[in-house]
């Protein structure tokens, strides 16, 4: 029972050590926009004494912005589409935010606080409200995790790659097969010694290594399944690293063979 509340008492101190370095950075982030924001003075604040203008921009941005993180906080529970949650935070803070502005403008600079000032302050506002939250939102997007995954493949048996190995050469005959590349009615054959030129259709070189531990990735390539090192995806195509340092194309008709091997 005790190692049970000493573990919730470290997730509970993770989780606040969490929550305290994102609030340390959103903090960071206003006040960097603050200070951008009095050292600009839009809306004729740069008429304001300089001290008085870092203030003003500095309560309204980072009170402002602490509003919208807190709504952002509690709306993204019910709404994981991001820039549609932007917009609907920008407009749900607004209100509350436009408060702070006046008030801030009572306190600093001596302004009357009324109905008809509320109003027309609140379409100056929004307009500041929703880049600030846009910002916010960059700096926190990451990038799609790709997770790589490696699998492992037995050795192959001697006898799979038996009838392709008395094509090679004697010194190269008994190295480790990385992969074949097709160059008309040649086949480039790339082993861990080095890369031999042999005569051989790519389709009879296919039959040969029918039974061994491999894949075709690509129209003219095929490559050991031992071989391969780590596999990337980008904008329709892929590409495939071999442990030699080699890099074999991967298109798209061969891609669910290894997305099945675990690859994607």
């Amino acid at each position: 029972m005790r190692e049970w509340d000493d573990m919730d008492g470290k997730a509970s101190a993770q989780s606040a050590a969490t929550t305290a370095r994102r609030w340390g950075i959103d903090l960071a982030i206003l006040v960097a926009i603050g200070l951008l924001m009095g050292f600009l003075g839009p809306f004729d604040t740069d008429r304001l004494p300089k001290v008085e203008r870092y203030l003003y921009w500095m309560i309204c941005v980072v009170g402002g912005g602490v509003i919208g993180v807190v709504a952002d906080e509690g709306l993204s529970r019910r709404m994981a589409a991001t820039w549609r949650r932007v917009a609907v935070v920008s407009v749900l803070m607004t209100p509350p935010v436009t408060l702070l502005v006046l008030a801030a403008q009572g306190l600093l600079l001596n302004q009357v606080l009324n109905w008809p000032s509320y109003l027309g302050l609140l379409w100056q506002v929004w307009p500041i409200m929703l880049p600030l939250m846009l910002v916010r939102t960059l700096a926190w997007r990451r990038s799609p995790a790709r997770v790589e995954t490696r699998t492992v493949i037995a050795a192959p048996l001697p006898e799979a790659e038996a009838v392709f190995r008395r094509r090679l050469s004697a010194k190269r005959r008994g190295a480790r097969l990385l992969a074949i590349e097709a160059h008309g009615h040649y086949l480039r054959v790339h082993m861990d010694s080095g890369a031999e030129l042999i005569t051989l259709r790519f389709a009879d070189a296919l039959d040969e290594l029918a039974q061994a531990h491999g894949w075709r990735v690509h129209r003219s390539w095929w490559v050991a399944a031992d071989a391969v090192e780590s596999v990337r995806w980008r904008r329709g195509a892929g590409e495939m690293r071999l442990r030699s340092g080699l890099m074999a194309p991967v298109s798209r008709t061969y891609a669910p063979i290894l997305k099945e091997a675990g690859w994607f």
